[in-house]
């Protein structure tokens, strides 16, 4: 698997002592992000499907609304003490005629893992209007097949299995098929990874489609998947209040504590079938 796993001695202390062994862990890198030259965000992300996590963060920042708003995507000036490329800076080109991001997009010193938001340079940048809306969508699901998603994702969960230590989001059909399913240690890449596969793959507005996240919903994924136009977003743990409200004002269903066999529906509910 390359640069996404490290391996590393460790001290196992025990009931029965002490004893060294090699342990793998999730790969974290920063990737600095740059429009048409100009740097723009930096995140650290678990390298990888740097393409798709760009477009997915310019598309979800209301940057771009389709594949052809972006010219090329190219890596640059980033060499390690050897001169060797560390594929750590990714230069996007914006097709002409589609205007540069504002400044509010921009996010001052680093986006962390943990935390898209927390570095953004205005907060009021955060409220983005979609231009798919998901409010309209008539997609229904039923309730016994959004309540095996999150099984179904963990099974692909393919670095996880080895390190314990990072995030997925997929993206699903109602009938539970499994399009796309992406991992990291931000919470926040992986869903900017799926959404950049369906940009490139020509499947954004993503109507009919549900998003599954292996953690919690927070404000920022729910603000994703509406920018994506998804109508569906359901999590293994809680969501924040903040997502709850967006949810609720942008017709996006919400639907969290997926686990066991239930679930807790907090916005339109009317997508949820028996």
């Amino acid at each position: 698997m390359g640069r996404l796993i490290a391996r590393r001695p460790v001290v196992r202390i025990g009931p029965d002592g002490e004893r060294s062994r090699p342990d793998s862990l999730a790969v974290e890198e920063p990737l600095e992000l740059r429009v048409d030259g100009k740097p723009l965000a930096v995140t650290m992300r678990t390298p990888g499907h740097d393409v798709e996590l760009a477009h997915g963060f310019l598309h979800t920042e209301g940057v771009i609304g389709s594949v052809d708003d972006i010219r090329d995507a190219r890596y640059c000036d980033s060499r390690d003490d050897e001169g060797r490329n560390t594929y750590n800076v990714l230069d996007l080109g914006l097709a002409p005629g589609v205007p540069p991001p504002v400044t509010g997009v921009e996010r001052n010193f680093y986006t962390t893992s943990s935390c898209g938001v927390c570095g953004k340079a205005s907060l009021d940048a955060v409220r983005l209007k979609t231009r798919y809306s998901p409010a309209d969508d008539e997609t229904q699901i039923r309730y016994d097949v959004l309540a095996k998603l999150p099984d179904v994702l963990r099974t692909r969960q393919q670095v996880f299995d080895r390190t314990g230590g990072l995030h997925a989001a997929g993206l699903f059909t109602p009938t539970g098929e499994l399009l796309v399913v992406r991992e990291d240690v931000g919470r926040h890449n992986a869903v900017d990874k799926v959404i950049g596969w369906a940009l490139l793959d020509n499947r954004i507005p993503a109507r009919g489609l549900i998003l599954i996240v292996s953690g919690r919903a927070s404000f920022e994924l729910a603000q994703k998947a509406v920018m994506a136009g998804i109508p569906v977003l359901g999590a293994v743990s809680a969501p924040s209040s903040l997502a709850a409200d967006l949810a609720e004002e942008s017709g996006l269903t919400l639907a969290a504590f997926i686990r066991n066999g239930s679930l807790n529906a907090y916005t339109h509910p009317h997508r949820i079938t028996s």
